[in-house]
């Protein structure tokens, strides 16, 4: 029963720890606000969007976008100007290059 328990939040504890992320439509909801650069060098962080929510694991830039505001663990807002921003981030093609440029911003996501 006991190590039935510890499987239990393990997994609880790990499914806590992913970066489900919900886009708001307005500043004034989001956590974060998050500007889109052209340029991979220009990024803070480098984000792989997934497929699924298992699949976005830590704070390692791996994004599962969820449908509502009450699934996500973090609810960020995409800016118009890069002043806005408390991130700038990357959206990148493969999973691999997903991750911190700028781990002083690192912190947002915990």
């Amino acid at each position: 029963m006991k190590y039935i328990f510890i499987l239990i939040m393990l997994i609880l504890g790990i499914k806590l720890q992913a970066q489900t992320i919900f886009s708001t439509d307005y500043e004034s909801q989001a956590e974060i606000n998050v500007f889109v650069v052209q340029y991979e060098s220009q990024a803070d962080l480098n984000v792989y969007k997934v497929d699924y929510e298992s699949q976005a694991d830590g704070n390692s830039g791996k994004w599962f976008f969820t449908q509502y505001a009450s699934q996500a663990k973090f609810k960020i807002h995409f800016v118009n100007y890069e002043s806005q921003a408390d991130v700038k981030i990357f959206f990148v093609k493969y999973e691999s290059q997903a991750g911190w440029r700028n781990k002083s911003k690192q912190h947002l996501f915990y």
